[in-house]
């Protein structure tokens, strides 16, 4: 066995309970994909407040299957209360859910474009265990870039249940 490189993530598993959401789901570009979160997070963020709904946690994006050049992705806020979806505008919030279940856990501190070395070590322990990846896995975005302009102490905790 060799010893963990110290770059890399401690990796813990993780019992989930339902936790509700508000979002915004489209298939993006990865490139576009902070633009996106620009619109998607503004948007939330007026529906929720509108609804008088408390948030529950930072701002996150959920991605389903693997990533190409675009992405099924939703992005959104955990919430306090269940939320009722609200149409109207290009963007439209509608209600979600991260939902309960096993999964493996990891800080990631450093910039976005290094997640995927995040998503390796997540990988491997899963493989090591005898566990399978879900289909769907998601970030919460710990730090503000507006408020910490350093990408490399950004933080992500990258959440991948199992299926």
């Amino acid at each position: 066995m060799t010893e963990a490189n110290p770059g890399s993530p401690d990796i813990r598993a993780a019992q989930l309970k339902e936790q509700p959401t508000a979002v915004v789901r489209e298939t993006v570009p990865m490139n576009a994909l902070r633009d996106f979160f620009g619109r998607a997070f503004g948007a939330v963020m007026g529906a929720v407040q509108e609804q008088h709904v408390q948030l529950a946690g930072p701002p996150f994006a959920l991605y389903r299957g693997m990533p190409t050049d675009v992405v099924d992705v939703e992005a959104g806020f955990p919430l306090a209360a269940p939320f009722k979806s609200a149409g109207g505008e290009v963007s439209a919030v509608v209600a979600g859910t991260l939902p309960a279940g096993q999964a493996y856990e990891a800080m990631h501190i450093g910039p976005y474009e290094s997640l995927q070395h995040t998503y390796g070590a997540i990988m491997a322990r899963m493989q090591e265990d005898g566990a399978s990846p879900g289909e769907a896995m998601w970030e919460y975005y710990l730090t503000d870039p507006g408020a910490e302009p350093d990408p490399a102490k950004w933080q992500t905790l990258v959440v991948w249940p199992v299926a």
